[in-house]
């Protein structure tokens, strides 16, 4: 049904609501009204002029509200007895799964007094003593300037690593060699979020880059993510470009070797949902081209060797994906076969180790480890602690050794060592942490949507809980861009479940929990489904006698954030309070800031006049009115690179001038942060003591 404009046109009243005599004073917001005409239909837009993060008014408003904020918190009790016990669960010994290149195997390990993770190395075997590598401590005095990623090269020899400040995640690349630890001349900047993909004999490797200033129209050095090849100890100026020229700017690439190291992959997307797989000889001169293996098909493919054995990932006609072989002489699908067809769960991951097929599962949102022979037949499965989920399978291509992280909401994350030839689990480390984990209960519960749909939902508490809809309780959800939210180990978690209160995180339509279909479910046209799905589920809890509307309250981020801002907007009774994290919240206007023109394949445009009619239905930012909200903490950093601070501080505006409520509408607005990614310890136990702080407060919790 198309809507007519008059039916479907937002005008939002002008001015600000005369103010309740229990209403917070709120720091004043000048009213400036901007009227657009999208498809015949006006939108009148309160607060474009708070857009302008170069205007020192702008920054004054920024500095006035935080004050505010700060004002709330001051003014709770017990907040240092909170941070403590924080600091005392956040502040604990870390340490990642091992990672193996040839005999070199590299872990990032923090302790407690460091903000960021250290990488070292073990030489030789996988318990010889750790050497430092690299230690991102030292980048700055406070520990905001962090490592975005790193590369080892196939020997471990060399590591290629990205550094950025105050959380922006604008890295620049740089080489060090691990036997000496002293950097080579590398320095090449534009490498956020980079791809990379080191030669056989580390003389080079191909890495992915954005343009500079200058190169591209202003604006656009957010896209025009391109594939090029560096030389050892060339100038990266003159680095090759082997694939971007020509392409949508919103096209990016991604590079990776097979197992052995003898090919490498490309692989381009401009859809979340689907990507085309190219293929070479990692031998070759840079310029070789590549071979197309499944281009044009409305899936997402990703492949390795096991020999002369070209093995494929793929959701083609296998929403929960399979295992095919394809030939390389006549690779498209018609001419691929089963070596492991589509299983129950969905087949997140696949590993060639030990001339094995090592496939990760994720079923009913716990994950599996099982191990298949080359020619598809299961002859392992790895049993795990409990339910709970899996990361960072590693392995040599012709070693006996796995490697894995596993965690879930009560066990600590801990890694695991696996030998393929004996099958004994060893573990390696655990994350130390004062709690008992026999304590807690984790249940998995099942409701209908809007739709009929079922939908699961873990709920996790103490043991001996009373269901007689009295505790508080916090829900999360994303709900989008093929993500799965998974059973997690959240160390803050526990200051909230050892005061009695309930967590749950409902896996709503949007993630990949049961595939392509769960997710193409939750975008797009369909997005709403991923409001109902949460609001569903926070009635299920209610239901349920886990708790009541007076008692709840929610949380998510990023896409997660634009969750929060329809639950604000589509069903406030629901909530007593919502944290709404680094959030997209103008959807009208989203693919005009940052980087947000890649995500257009997961929400729509509304330059489209079709995707438009429902996007300005949700868009949360285009449908506050005069309500009575529930306490609000929106959260943002001013180094986002990946979500604009803007949308924060235009919902946060807007919700104080509507709100008829007297709970609080607050902005948490950080400095030298951005989207989360890099973010000392220092800086989340602040953030985690002003978050439970917010939900203690406004639910009654003390």
């Amino acid at each position: 049904m198309t809507l007519r404009p008059a039916t479907i046109a937002f005008i939002i009243l002008l001015g600000s609501l005369p103010a309740l005599a229990d209403k917070p004073a709120y720091p004043p917001t000048r009213v400036e009204p901007v009227t657009d005409e999208l498809h015949g239909v006006k939108i009148v837009d309160p607060y474009r002029w708070l857009e302008d993060d170069k205007s020192p008014e702008v920054s004054k408003w920024i500095e006035s509200q935080v004050r505010f904020t700060a004002a709330y918190f001051g003014k709770i009790g017990g907040r240092n007895e909170l941070a403590a016990r924080l600091d005392q669960l956040v502040r604990v010994p870390t340490q990642g799964g091992l990672s193996p290149y040839q005999k070199r195997y590299f872990f990032a390990k923090r302790d407690p007094q460091q903000n960021q993770s250290v990488i070292y190395v073990r030489s030789g075997a996988y318990d010889a003593e750790p050497q430092l590598v690299l230690d991102p401590n030292t980048f700055s005095s406070d520990g905001t300037v962090a490592m975005d990623w790193y590369y080892p090269s196939h020997d471990g020899g060399l590591i290629a690593y990205g550094k950025s400040a105050g959380g922006s995640e604008n890295s620049t690349l740089y080489v060090l060699d691990v036997a000496t630890r002293k950097p080579l001349s590398e320095e090449i900047p534009g490498t956020k979020f980079c791809s990379l993909a080191w030669t056989a004999d580390g003389k080079g490797f191909y890495y992915t880059r954005y343009p500079q200033p200058g190169e591209v129209a202003p604006g656009d050095e957010n896209y025009y993510n391109h594939l090029y090849y560096h030389p050892i100890g060339g100038d990266w100026r003159k680095d090759p470009k082997l694939w971007g020229q020509g392409e949508p700017k919103e096209k990016r690439a991604g590079v990776d070797t097979s197992s052995d190291h003898r090919k490498l992959f490309m692989l381009t997307m401009l859809d979340w949902a689907k990507n085309d797989l190219y293929v070479r000889d990692l031998s070759a001169k840079p310029d070789a081209p590549f071979a197309p293996i499944a281009v044009g098909l409305n899936a997402r493919t990703s492949g390795d060797f096991l020999g002369e054995r070209l093995l494929l990932l793929t959701n083609h006609n296998a929403p929960r994906y399979r295992v095919v072989e394809a030939d390389l002489a006549r690779p498209g699908p018609e001419h691929w076969k089963d070596v492991v067809p589509q299983q129950t769960g969905v087949i997140q991951e696949m590993s060639i180790i030990g001339g094995r097929l090592v496939l990760t599962l994720l079923e009913n949102v716990c994950s599996r480890i099982v191990i298949h022979d080359g020619g598809g037949k299961q002859v392992d499965e790895i049993k795990l602690p409990t339910l709970g989920v899996v990361s960072g399978v590693r392995g040599n291509h012709d070693g006996d050794d796995l490697f894995f992280a596993f965690e879930s909401f009560a066990y600590p994350p801990t890694s695991f060592r696996y030998n393929l030839a004996t099958r004994k689990l060893e573990e390696l480390f655990r994350v130390p942490i004062d709690i008992r984990p026999e304590q807690y209960v984790t249940e998995q519960v099942w409701f209908n949507s809007k739709d009929g749909t079922r939908v699961p939902m873990f709920v996790v508490h103490k043991k001996g809980l009373k269901l007689d809809g009295s505790n508080p309780c916090l829900i999360y959800g994303y709900g989008g861009f093929n993500i799965s939210s998974t059973p997690r180990f959240r160390n803050g978690l526990f200051v909230w479940l050892d005061k009695g209160g309930v967590y749950a995180v409902a896996n709503i339509r949007g993630g990949g929990e049961f595939g392509a279909e769960w997710h193409h479910a939750g975008r797009l046209d369909k997005k709403q489904n991923c409001f109902d799905d949460f609001i569903y589920a926070a009635k299920a809890l209610c239901e349920k006698g886990y708790s009541n509307p007076r008692r709840l309250a929610a949380w998510g981020g990023s896409n997660g954030g634009l969750l929060m801002g329809a639950m604000i907007t589509q069903a406030p009774e629901q909530f007593r309070a919502i944290i709404c994290a680094v959030p997209l919240l103008d959807m009208i206007r989203y693919h005009q800031f940052s980087m947000a023109r890649f995500w257009i394949q997961e929400y729509g445009s509304s330059e489209n006049p079709e995707q438009f009619q429902y996007i300005l239905k949700y868009s949360p930012y285009h449908n506050v009115r005069e309500a009575e909200y529930p306490a609000v903490l929106i959260e943002t950093g001013e180094s986002d690179g990946r979500v604009d601070p803007v949308h924060a501080r235009k919902m946060a505006a807007l919700l104080q001038a509507k709100t008829t409520s007297t709970r609080p509408i607050l902005l948490r607005y950080e400095t030298k942060a951005g989207h989360g990614a890099g973010k000392p310890i220092s800086k989340i136990v602040e953030a985690q003591t002003d978050e439970w702080s917010f939900l203690m407060n406004e639910l009654g919790v003390r």
